[in-house]
């Protein structure tokens, strides 16, 4: 565990000053080399954002961002704790978020991102319908704004909280009713994004976030999101979750955008503990173990105008340790006004 999270620490501070370095040579080496009348200018390019990582920048005050996101987790497999990939049920999981950011204030953005689900499983029961799963409050402050010329990114401190209004726990015989985590979640991210101008004069935008998530005990009874069976009676505590995500976007031309993310993410270990009602009391006791995988998102985004864009791709789960292989279709539209 402690050799796990120096190996983080380290490479997330790599990453952040891989970020600022090359934000600071970039802008020293356009000034010096790349002609001003050959360089694609800020108000040229027209972003939706890549798949994964969300904005640094803020909305001005007044402004609205709604941003629907439709997704498939098709199961290929799993890893297993020595990252040996190993055959699973193919399941899929049918999905929507939305995003929905009004700017409160100057550098202040707050929203809320409702979720939806349905699962197709291959051995068992799918869901009964498609269900509510658990929502999410945020709020974002911006620290620092870029500056074309400047090699300071923007930068957002970003706070979650996700409420578990989905179903988790007393599933019966359909554990496929289950979309939530019955857990309220804490997440802290730093948000940053920056520009770089490549040697053709075309806009490449970067994005780095960092996010640290923390749950509380859950109450859990019979058949559940945690592997628990009818009869029980204790309690999860979910680990905690690191997760970094760089991401990158090259404007081809003001309106088609080709974006691509690069994600880790750790995930603490989930313990189980409580009795089987149902066995004579037995107690029961388990564990999920850390998990660990990596993954990346290509995709194509199609802007109509400044306000208005599309963007579809894919995001792959693998390689990874004790984590579910993946792949998943996703496709989402970004509407500001």
């Amino acid at each position: 565990m402690q050799r796990t999270m120096t190996v983080t620490i380290k490479i997330v501070a790599l990453m952040i000053g891989g970020l600022l370095l090359g934000s600071a040579v970039g802008q020293a080496q356009q000034s010096a080399s790349s002609p001003s009348s050959n360089r694609q200018s800020l108000d040229d390019a027209w972003w939706t954002g890549p798949l994964l990582a969300p904005s640094a920048a803020t909305l001005p005050p007044g402004h609205v961002l709604i941003e629907p996101y439709l997704f498939d987790v098709t199961t290929q497999g799993l890893y297993d704790s020595n990252g040996k990939r190993v055959r699973a049920p193919r399941n899929n999981e049918f999905g929507s978020l939305t995003y929905m950011n009004y700017g409160l204030f100057d550098r202040f953005t707050v929203g809320l991102i409702p979720t939806f689900g349905y699962n197709d499983v291959s051995a068992g029961t799918n869901s009964a319908g498609i269900g509510v799963g658990d929502l999410t409050l945020q709020a974002q402050y911006r620290l620092t704004q870029f500056r074309e010329g400047h090699w300071l990114p923007t930068t957002s401190l970003n706070v979650q909280e996700t409420l578990p209004t989905g179903a988790y726990d007393k599933l019966g015989n359909r554990p496929s009713d289950g979309l939530g985590s019955g857990a309220c979640t804490t997440t802290l991210g730093l948000f940053s994004q920056t520009f770089f101008w490549m040697p053709n004069g075309r806009i490449l935008r970067g994005r780095l976030n960092l996010q640290q998530a923390f749950s509380n005990n859950v109450t859990v009874q019979d058949v559940s999101v945690y592997g628990t069976s009818e009869g029980f009676r204790g309690h999860a505590n979910p680990g905690s979750s690191l997760l970094v995500d760089l991401a990158a976007e090259y404007s081809m031309t003001r309106e088609w955008v080709l974006a691509f993310d690069a994600i880790y993410r750790h995930q603490g270990n989930t313990a189980v503990t409580g009795y089987n009602t149902l066995n004579s009391n037995q107690p029961v006791q388990f564990n999920s173990g850390l998990s660990q995988e990596f993954g990346f998102a290509p995709a194509v985004e199609y802007n109509w105008k400044r306000s208005v864009g599309v963007i579809f791709g894919a995001r792959f789960i693998g390689p990874g340790r004790n984590a579910t292989h993946s792949i998943t279709p996703v496709v989402a539209v970004n509407y500001v006004r």
